[in-house]
């Protein structure tokens, strides 16, 4: 993805929401890389004080933590995200130090963010913040979450080329203010499937390090491409219904879903081996969870091999909130990733 972004002369800035560890979190300094996305100011504190110092929060200013606010302006650049006038001017009157600000345009996943016919609103939003005594107007920046939900890679595509249509609309609507607005982009899907990036600044992709059921399901990427699993114990054994009771459910995996055969599926099976994992086991899927427990549906043979103790392997659909509700990795190599804020 760095490589990507730099033949294309983007910003890189992945999201660290996916996985929100210091340890991998350095994997990333290897490779070069400076600017990083959080869902969350604690978790810009978190990585700010493992030495990262452009930090963008790609969540709606919450003012009540406007005091976090201004201890992280004070040591790092951090960008917020606004969309709304009222809280431009609050935060300016309550901030002590400078703050970049993206303004967050809706281009079609409907969660937060203007929308383009919005324009008066967006520039007054702008005004202010260019009129402000602490507000740095960086750029506008965007969501394409609706591309997870996208039938196959032709459609993400397709909301690719219309999210950053639409930005660059909005760019030229405000080119009044005689600012290059730097527009910031980000999906996983979209930014595995386009070979480059075009008419953008920036891109934001998080859940690109370990992939998952979702992504698997969406065509863009295959089993082998990913990166994490959960290693549930078995508890109890039922032959007679072909499935096996786990100690992995809800509070560890999410209520995520994916549609298999008509049936909702909260995770596959693989094959495990002496170096983690190997290739899914076709119908062998989740297809209940309760707070604990998590029930897994397989074929006879799977099952007869399983006995409570054993462990299983399972791919979960959205590997970010699995990732937070778990709270630290077992690394390949044996050792232990740390474990990580919440946010």
């Amino acid at each position: 993805m760095a490589e990507k972004a730099s033949s294309s002369g983007v910003i890189f800035r992945p999201h660290f929401k996916t996985h929100q560890s210091l340890i991998l979190g350095r994997w990333y300094k290897d490779a070069g890389i400076s600017k990083i996305t959080v869902s969350s100011l604690s978790a810009a504190e978190y990585f700010a004080n493992d030495g990262w110092k452009d930090i963008t929060v790609a969540f709606p200013v919450n003012l009540r933590e406007i005091d976090l606010i201004n201890q992280l302006a004070k040591t790092v650049r951090i960008g917020l995200l606004l969309e709304n006038p009222q809280v431009a001017i609050a935060l300016d009157c309550e901030l002590k130090y400078n703050a970049d600000v993206y303004i967050k345009i809706d281009t079609g996943y409907h969660r937060t963010g203007l929308m383009p016919g919005e324009m008066p609103v967006i520039k007054d939003l702008a005004d202010r913040v260019q009129n402000s005594n602490h507000l740095n107007l960086a750029g506008l920046l965007t969501h394409a979450g609706h591309t997870y939900h996208a039938p196959n890679a032709a459609a993400i595509k397709n909301i690719y080329a219309e999210s950053t249509r639409i930005l660059n609309d909005v760019k030229n609507n405000l080119s009044y203010l005689g600012q290059d607005l730097i527009l910031s982009y980000g999906d996983t899907p979209s930014c595995t499937l386009m070979e480059s990036f075009e008419n953008i600044q920036e891109i934001r992709p998080g859940n690109f390090i370990f992939y998952d059921l979702m992504m698997i399901d969406a065509g863009v990427c295959d089993p082998s491409q990913v990166g994490g699993i959960v290693v549930c114990p078995v508890v109890a054994t039922h032959p007679s219904r072909n499935q096996a009771v786990l100690y992995g459910g809800a509070i560890h995996f999410s209520k995520d879903s994916i549609l298999i055969d008509g049936k909702r599926g909260y995770g596959q099976m693989v094959e495990m081996n002496a170096k983690g994992w190997h290739k899914p086991i076709p119908g062998a899927w989740l297809v209940s969870l309760s707070q604990e427990h998590g029930i897994l549906e397989a074929p006879p043979e799977v099952i007869m091999n399983l006995k409570p103790g054993s462990v299983v392997g399972i791919l979960p659909v959205h590997a970010c909130l699995t990732a937070n509700l778990l709270h630290g990795y077992q690394l390949t190599d044996g050792g232990i990733a740390d474990y990580f804020i919440g946010n």
